[in-house]
């Protein structure tokens, strides 16, 4: 006489229930850490178009939308000027940055928690003129702010500094 677990038996839907139950909380961990990234991206912005001169754009989540005075920037948004244009930005912990014509930079990175000590803002400019002047992060951890271009990084160790980053 052979053994079978009969289809709908209490072993047999324990086993299937399990299976399930993994497979469901995997999709779920997956969807929520997807809409995680995207809430990062949009819903806590890290600095506002402070003024635009000409044309400019910020560009998020794939999405590009004119510069504007109050225009929200987020972690991995990508700012753009025209030419015969500039932009200015202010972060979250007062970092100003002026961009002239024809810039792009992204901002990479930006965490801004100083009662937990966490401090970082990563750009990287592929093109055009930046006036940085440091905020918060700069001032309490300045190894936490980096600026990359085609060829090399710029460390912020001061308060202010001007970059030009001709096309190739």
């Amino acid at each position: 006489m052979t053994s079978r677990t009969a289809p709908h038996s209490p072993r047999s839907l324990s086993a299937r229930a399990l299976a399930l139950s993994a497979l469901v909380a995997g999709l779920v961990w997956a969807g929520c850490s997807g809409l995680a990234l995207a809430q990062q991206h949009t819903d806590k912005p890290v600095g506002y178009v402070k003024n635009v001169k000409g044309t400019a754009s910020v560009t998020t989540l794939g999405k590009q939308v004119p510069a504007e005075p109050g225009t929200p920037l987020h972690q991995g948004s990508e700012l753009r000027t025209d030419a015969d244009s500039s932009m200015g930005v202010v972060f979250k912990d007062n970092t100003l940055m002026s961009f002239g014509p024809s810039t792009v930079l992204t901002v990479d990175e930006y965490l801004y928690e100083p009662a937990e000590g966490k401090l970082k803002l990563g750009a990287r400019m592929g093109k055009g003129t930046l006036n940085y002047v440091s905020g918060v992060i700069a001032k309490l951890q300045p190894e936490a702010v980096t600026v990359k271009t085609p060829t090399g990084m710029i460390g912020v160790r001061g308060t202010q500094f001007l970059l030009k980053v001709d096309e190739e």
